[in-house]
């Protein structure tokens, strides 16, 4: 399980994560607000499985200089 979330990406998951779980204390306090684990830990841990099965990978490859 490598990373597949780059850094942009991983601010935008985890702020989207937070805002969702507000509506679970605040405002329409909607059950649906519990979603928001979903890119808040997609975020945390800079992986995502949705990613991975799409090919797609927003982190930042390293190079190797031999």
């Amino acid at each position: 399980m490598g990373k597949n979330v780059g850094g942009i990406d991983r601010i935008a998951r985890i702020v989207a994560g937070l805002i969702l779980l507000a509506l679970v204390f605040v405002g329409p306090q909607t059950p649906w607000g519990w979603i928001g684990l979903v890119p808040l830990l997609t975020g945390l841990i800079s992986w995502c499985p949705l990613y991975t099965a799409l090919g797609f990978n927003t982190c930042p490859v390293s190079r190797k200089v031999a």
